[in-house]
């Protein structure tokens, strides 16, 4: 499972309201909130460029199983249909969870056929994609 931004904020929230026990003062409570605070930090970068990582994601994943249709059949072309109109992480979540499973499934049908160079377009994108969603963790303070 991987946790949506609203998921880990209500997390962090809960984290934050109840009350630590007496026992686990001091360092317990120091690294309660710094991993709150970290959390925080890669949600807001989430929120600033989730959507537009996932509106090119999905665009990308459409048109490369669009372009494989014709040699690979037309369910790709029919899992390619259709764009974006839900703009919320969620909805473009859900659009882009079903052209990944299709993705995926053209991986395999490639993988079969040897085509090593629709392979290497593939892997490519995937690497593209996991750029498109890096997320930045900030430096160590020093100790």
């Amino acid at each position: 499972m991987t946790p949506t931004v609203p998921e880990l904020l209500q997390g962090n929230f809960i984290a934050l309201m109840e009350p630590p026990p007496p026992e686990s003062t001091g360092d317990f409570l120091q690294s309660r909130i710094g991993v709150t605070g970290m959390i925080s930090l890669l949600c807001a970068q989430e929120a600033e460029r989730g959507i537009a990582a996932r509106v090119w994601e999905n665009g990308a994943i459409r048109a490369l199983l669009a372009r494989s249709a014709p040699t690979y059949g037309a369910a790709f072309a029919e899992a390619a249909g259709g764009e974006d109109t839900d703009f919320s992480l969620t909805g473009l979540d859900a659009a882009n969870a079903a052209l990944r499973r299709a993705l995926i499934a053209l991986h395999i049908a490639v993988e079969t056929a040897r085509d090593a160079a629709l392979d290497t377009v593939i892997r490519a994108l995937y690497v593209e994609m996991a750029e498109a969603r890096r997320l930045d963790l900030p430096p160590l303070p020093p100790s």
